[in-house]
């Protein structure tokens, strides 16, 4: 039998919703626009003979392009990230550190490097270093005064190095580069740092772990989180800043050898056209390894719990 407070339930009750989504109609008119620009661009890269795409494949598989590639690019921006990055955390250990002399050197460090142009700085690495340091002496500062106070034959000195062997190189460039980049690197892994919970460096001391063990084990490890992010833009910026080893100058890098096989055949757009597809190619490539070692460090954070199964309540069991 069904009762009254059962009834005025049901009375109660609202009726089937007859719902519609709110419509957006500036979205459409946003991918009509964007429909028109895509044809427009396709069409002109399509019907434009001066593009000349045929040349510019065939520009990117000379053999001066591809030592570029290899030699300047690659070679350059992998040496680069090596010293920038290793560097980098150094440097970053010391902001952080409780003594003032390390605080203040790496303060500096980051402070000039950041300030200074890249091109700048290859410029001065590539003509004005070698203009004022033929050789570099290793040795003892001020030996040659000291040892003729001393009346010694020798001045003091260990070695000697060829400044403009290295300053005027590929190797130059990657210095440069890399001492640029380790600025930047270190406020990376400084925040990197940061972001972990000082509990866990403080539970690592508990057990007995030296600072140095702590950091390379517990701190890093949990830090990379947050610096493979900013670390995978800085490396894909840096194919492009090596473009800038003209400054050295280093001519066996990507663009150069594109424009001078350009400006020799008079043919300025396939040659620059080369260029930006292997830039691409090689920064795709990079984009997708940043996607892995974000998903590979990510573990763990911003997953959503599973969500909990429900189960129909058998007939008859319980309720009123």
């Amino acid at each position: 039998m069904i009762s009254e407070h059962s009834l005025e339930e049901a009375a109660d009750r609202p009726g089937p919703i007859s719902a519609r989504p709110v419509p957006h109609p500036w979205r459409w008119v946003a991918v009509a626009g964007i429909a028109v620009l895509v044809a427009m661009v396709a069409s002109s890269l399509l019907t434009n003979p001066r593009w000349d795409f045929g040349l510019a494949a065939q520009i990117m598989i000379q053999k001066p392009v591809i030592d570029g590639l290899l030699k300047g690019t690659i070679l350059g921006t992998v040496g680069s990230m090596a010293i920038g990055v290793a560097l980098g955390i150094v440097i970053a250990v010391m902001r952080i550190s409780e003594n003032p002399v390390l605080r203040g050197v790496s303060f500096v460090y980051t402070w000039f490097f950041r300030a200074i142009p890249r091109y700048v700085l290859l410029v001065i690495i590539g003509s004005g270093i070698g203009y004022l340091y033929n050789t570099l002496q290793v040795g003892l500062p001020f030996g040659q005064q000291i040892a003729g106070w001393l009346g010694l034959s020798s001045d003091l000195t260990i070695g000697s190095l060829n400044v403009n062997g290295i300053t005027g190189s590929i190797l130059g460039g990657i210095l440069g580069l890399g001492l640029s980049e380790a600025a930047y690197m270190a406020e990376i892994a400084r925040s990197g740092i940061l972001s972990v919970d000082p509990g866990q460096r403080e539970a690592a001391q508990a057990l007995g772990m030296s600072s140095g063990k702590t950091m390379r084990r517990i701190v890093l490890p949990q830090a990379m989180r947050v610096i493979v992010p900013p670390t995978g833009n800085e490396t894909i910026a840096m194919v492009k800043d090596t473009s800038l080893l003209i400054a050295i100058p280093v001519i066996a890098e990507l663009n150069y050898q594109t424009s001078a096989i350009a400006n020799r055949i008079f043919k300025i757009m396939p040659g620059l056209v080369a260029s930006t597809a292997w830039y691409l190619i090689i920064c795709s490539a990079l984009m997708v390894g940043q996607y892995y070692l974000e998903r590979y460090y990510g573990r763990g954070f911003g997953q959503q719990r599973p969500k909990t199964r429900r189960f129909a309540r058998p007939a008859g069991a319980g309720g009123a």
